[in-house]
């Protein structure tokens, strides 16, 4: 009986593996969602990194910060599905359709009301589609300096790769998300 009062209370005190996962789940989806490029894709990423994780929970439980070590393995997972993918052979293409999925729909929203979540929702499928033109290691750094807020220095302890390194793929990845934005307004100008 004291040994089960004894664990409880250990365990009280220090969270389960399953417990800060499911913690980090949201922010991991959001960003997996970004690196992926589909909610489908995401949801296999997110799962197949939880899997490697919990092979070795006690490395992520000690980790002073969690997020981040949850972070670089859903990162390696994507960066290995883009790779596997990459080498299967498309039979038709999708030009057509990812054209139209992420422009449109734009004209019905009300003006400076709110819209229900379109606009930001299509903000957030223009995000993950430029984030798409990187490659996963520029579109890390992005995310984790860009949109989570990580001091550069941070973001490169996190990736495992010199500061010099994070610097330089994240002024690439801007440069490049600044020429695709030229790029589709000249496009949608010439309309």
């Amino acid at each position: 009986m004291a040994d089960a009062t004894a664990s409880s209370a250990s365990s009280a005190a220090s969270p389960t593996f399953d417990e800060v996962f499911c913690g980090l789940l949201p922010r991991l989806y959001r960003r997996a969602v970004m690196l992926a490029g589909s909610r489908q894709s995401a949801e296999d990423v997110v799962h197949e990194a939880y899997l490697k994780l919990a092979a070795r929970p006690q490395r992520f439980l000690a980790h002073p910060e969690p997020y981040a070590y949850a972070f670089t393995a859903v990162l390696n997972v994507a960066r290995d599905a883009y790779r596997k993918d990459r080498r299967q052979v498309l039979v038709d293409g999708m030009d057509g359709v990812e054209e139209d999925g992420a422009g449109g729909g734009g004209a019905g929203a009300p003006a400076g009301g709110w819209d229900g979540g379109v606009e930001r929702r299509q903000a957030e499928i223009e995000a993950v589609r430029l984030l798409g033109k990187l490659s996963h290691r520029q579109a890390g750094i992005v995310i984790l300096v860009d949109l989570d807020g990580y001091t550069l220095d941070q973001a490169a302890k996190i990736m495992k790769v010199h500061r010099g390194t994070a610097a330089r793929h994240r002024a690439r990845a801007l440069d490049r998300l600044r020429a695709y934005l030229v790029e589709s307004e000249h496009g949608q100008a010439g309309r």
